[in-house]
């Protein structure tokens, strides 16, 4: 190696060499990042309209990238084993053309009707045909540029990983600018095409890449001290260990996303938040000077795993700053423990690809366990305590203070144990007072565990154990008012709440009410008899008005389609010789609408209706044209809406359904989104008059609330009484605003003018 160092010594590259190596070095990491990120979205967007919101599709999407993404860092680890220089550059330049010539992005042709078997294969297939190798070659080149980065001679080279630093720089802006900037200026067509012009950019780029790294004048100085290292390679448990390390923090970022979507706030863009912080995390760990210092990462961990045991015993919403804050600060936090745990711990540059590797897979793990394993194991969002309490496993093992006293610390914690939990199996003074106290209870073993941690130093696993009981006290002693319990589909975590004394049985869907009904009347006696709708559904409120409406106007009995089940309410607005059919994407939504210990709307007022399973956009488009007098579109209550549901081409389909006098009823309730506008916009492009009912019952208490409801027709005539009445109002489309399409649609916009108009 000495002869190779010395010939090559009076050729070291100049400083304006190594600026130029650095920043094109960069910039090619930072435009793979960006078109990594934004690809997701924009073929989420191109996908939704043809295979509908259903769970096999965002299941086998989830596979499909995650698994994607650990392959092509095998491929870097693997191209980076061969000694020759050039053949990784041409193998990846080949790749990297091949995939150019599939772009702009597009669902494959090829691919007709969904099968009735074999589903989940035929949808991988979709994917790897339509998008596979750009996405493949994307996901190999950040390892693979930073190897290549080593071998330039750059005087960093030695210690590459701050330029994961630009990669996941990269990722955060991708993620910002997507939903602020992109999805509102440009269509869907458009946003393809500048992303193939970025991949042609990118190409450039990493031919630059390829370029300075076969001139680099110290190549052969780079390879003698990338490949002669004396630095051992990682043992298996290493390994293993990083893995872990990449896990935790993967899964807790769809964890608490779900958590704070299910139980503080469901707000539009709200995932934003949790998934630029563990971005941030990824910038900050890896620099060549930490920002945060790892040491105080470590010492605020402990606190911060305590911070979420009081958050989870305090409750969802009872202070919104508080747990929507908290929860992100305790996230940020443990993540950047874990990921500081892994800079730490990186290897020699010799084996960076591997790393990359044992990084990608433990991302992988976490992602499928919180995101796809998670919603069909627990009824709950059970992965957010179980993925806390692991995180006290990411500490580094250490030598324990006062390690005479800890041996008896198993022993105090068993007693710990009986003394918390056996309360809760009685019904007497101290039951009682466990439940009045259980915020400080759960916390104060929280703060047990932290103390274990920084003041004695405490084995992690001690740690990890008094963690899990602070957090089952907290699952024990629950905080919510009545009883409650949860069914869990992929689409989110049910709630049946029943009101303290049992006078209403109300379904939420995270924190927004999507039905109720009432059990018991004012002095206490059961209902009797068929059960009346309320809470939006209310005779008096808009789709109440709108069912009489039509009814008066035909003379006679209605043929209604239904899209949204809920608790089943509306099937009671139906009347005798009328057909009713309702179209639900969820099975677990039919189940506890039909069952009567829940809600007895279905089973008193329509016994045999079989609901079509499947998203509507697929299974109503389906219908006979010409068929139904009255469409009632009710999936937007939910503060996350499907918007291929709300487009131009959707409200065709519903037209194309529509008796010759009939009309279309959408129901567009939403505490965050002004979507009045956006669906007088899709009407008025289908050649439809629509009039807007707005009006707050004054009857919360009662459960009938106010609702938002747009229903629009051919001709003033064929909504009756409606069109003369004061609470509808005849709305014009504002031509400033962008009709919402399958190519088009803007949530930001949405937000923007709910906010402004201060509702």
């Amino acid at each position: 190696m000495d002869s190779i160092v010395q010939s090559a010594a009076a050729e070291q590259p100049s400083s304006s060499r190594n600026r130029l190596v650095l920043t094109v070095y960069m910039a090619a990491i930072f435009v793979s990042a960006l078109l990594l990120f934004s690809v997701q979205p924009l073929f989420t967007k191109m996908v939704l309209p043809r295979l509908g919101g259903s769970p096999a599709v965002w299941s086998v999407a989830m596979v499909f990238f995650q698994s994607l993404l650990l392959a092509g860092y095998a491929y870097a680890h693997f191209l980076m084993q061969i000694r020759n220089r050039r053949i990784p550059v041409v193998v990846h330049l080949v790749l990297l053309a091949l995939a150019f010539t599939t772009l702009p992005l597009g669902i494959a042709t090829s691919f007709g009707e969904p099968p009735n078997s074999g589903y989940a294969f035929w949808l991988l297939g979709l994917f790897a045909v339509s998008i596979g190798l750009p996405f493949f070659a994307l996901a190999a080149n950040n390892p693979l540029l930073q190897a290549w980065f080593v071998r330039t001679g750059h005087p960093d080279g030695p210690d590459p990983y701050f330029l994961y630093s630009a990669s996941n720089i990269g990722s955060f802006l991708a993620l910002l600018s997507y939903p602020v900037l992109l999805e509102p200026m440009f269509t869907l067509r458009t946003q393809n095409l500048l992303w193939t012009g970025g991949y042609g950019l990118l190409i450039l780029l990493i031919a630059a890449c390829g370029v300075l790294l076969l001139r680099s004048p110290a190549l052969a100085i780079a390879d003698a001290r990338t490949e002669d290292t004396d630095a051992p390679a990682p043992s298996v448990i290493t390994r293993a260990r990083w893995i872990f390390l990449a896990a935790v923090p993967s899964g807790l970022l769809i964890a608490v996303t779900a958590h704070i979507s299910t139980d503080v706030a469901a707000a539009p863009l709200l995932w934003v938040l949790p998934l630029s912080l563990y971005l941030l995390t990824w910038v900050l760990v890896f620099q060549s000077r930490p920002l945060l210092p790892h040491k105080w990462m470590l010492l605020l961990q402990p606190l911060a795993i305590a911070g979420v045991i009081f958050l989870l015993a305090f409750g969802g919403e009872q202070n919104l700053l508080l747990t929507l804050g908290g929860h992100q600060l305790c996230f940020f936090i443990i993540a950047m423990a874990c990921h500081g745990e892994l800079a730490r711990t990186r290897p020699a540059a010799k084996y960076l690809t591997g790393f990359y590797v044992a990084l990608s897979f433990g991302g992988m793990v976490g992602g499928l366990f919180a995101g796809l394993l998670a919603p069909f194991t627990f009824s709950w969002i059970a992965e957010y305590p179980i993925l806390i309490a692991l995180a006290a496993l990411c500490r580094p093992s250490a030598d324990e203070r006062l390690a005479r006293v800890m041996t008896g610390y198993w022993l105090l914690l068993i007693v710990l144990v009986i003394a918390l939990i056996a309360p809760s199996y009685s019904t007497g003074e101290v039951a009682t007072w466990f439940e009045d106290h259980r915020v400080w209870v759960a916390s104060a073993v929280g703060m047990l565990a932290a103390l274990l941690a920084l003041v004695l130093n405490a084995n992690r696993w001690k740690i990890f154990a008094t963690v899990v009981l602070a957090l089952a006290l907290t699952r024990i002693y629950p905080a919510d008012d009545g009883r409650v319990e949860t069914i869990r589909s992929f689409f989110g975590v049910h709630k049946i709440v029943v009101t303290p004394g049992g006078y209403f049985h109300v379904l939420m869907h995270g924190t927004t009410i999507h039905g109720a009904e009432r059990f018991k009347n004012n002095d206490g006696t059961p209902v009797e008899g068929r059960p009346e709708p309320i809470t939006y559904y209310h005779r008096d409120g808009g789709i109440g008005q709108a069912v009489t409406a039509i009814r008066e106007r035909k003379g006679g009995s209605l043929k209604v389609a239904v899209i949204g089940v809920g608790a089943g309410t509306l099937s009671c607005a139906s009347e005798p010789g009328e057909s009713w059919k309702f179209f639900e994407i969820d099975q677990s939504m039919v189940d506890t609408a039909r069952d009567p210990k829940y809600f007895r709307f279905i089973n008193s007022c329509a016994p045999d209706i079989k609901p079509v399973i499947g998203d509507a956009r697929l299974t109503f488009a389906k219908e006979p044209d010409g068929a139904y007098d009255l469409i009632i579109v009710d999936a937007y209550s939910s503060d996350a809406i499907p918007i291929h549901l709300a487009t131009e081409e959707a409200m065709k389909i519903y037209k194309d359904k529509l008796a010759p006098h009939g009309a279309v009823v959408m129901h567009v309730s939403n505490r965050h989104l002004d979507l009045e506008t956006v669906v007088v916009g899709i009407a008025d492009a289908n050649d439809l008059k629509s009039w807007v009912f707005n009006e707050d019952s004054g009857r919360d208490a009662d459960y009938i609330f106010s609702t938002d409801v747009v229903i629009s027709a051919r001709e003033e005539a064929d909504i009756g009484k409606l069109a003369a009445s004061k609470q509808w109002e005849e709305t014009e489309f504002d031509d400033k605003q962008r009709v919402w399409t399958d190519d088009y649609s803007n949530i930001v916009g949405a937000l923007y003018r709910r906010l402004r108009d201060g509702e």
